[in-house]
């Protein structure tokens, strides 16, 4: 079993889709049909989603995600390692920033 799915809600879109961009998630806008525009990302078999949050779909409480990603990828040139980030609306975002080498290898706990 595996995740295929993460969807967050935010009442800071745009901020939101910055972030997660410059850590190097590749997020395109989307709409389906009728349906809100949102971002999102293909990451394997998942899929990472940003939506305004409504009265309807409220923003999406405390969550902590993480992604494991190779140097040089996005705007931030973190060092390999990890390392802790907390995105606009203060959720906390775990990385592991490995050589583009190890991308492969089994993830360390």
């Amino acid at each position: 079993m595996h995740a295929t799915l993460i969807v967050i809600y935010t009442d800071r879109l745009d901020e939101c889709a910055d972030f997660y961009a410059n850590l190097g998630l590749p997020l395109q806008s989307e709409q389906h049909g009728n349906g809100p525009e949102h971002h999102a990302a293909e990451l394997g078999s998942m899929v990472f989603e940003l939506y305004q949050a409504t009265e309807r779909r409220p923003a999406t409480g405390s969550l902590r995600v993480g992604f494991r990603l190779p140097e040089h990828v996005g705007a931030l040139e973190l060092p390999p390692g990890r390392h802790r980030l907390t995105d606009p609306d203060g959720r906390t975002v775990d990385l592991e920033i490995v050589a583009e080498a190890s991308m492969d290898e089994p993830r360390t706990s």
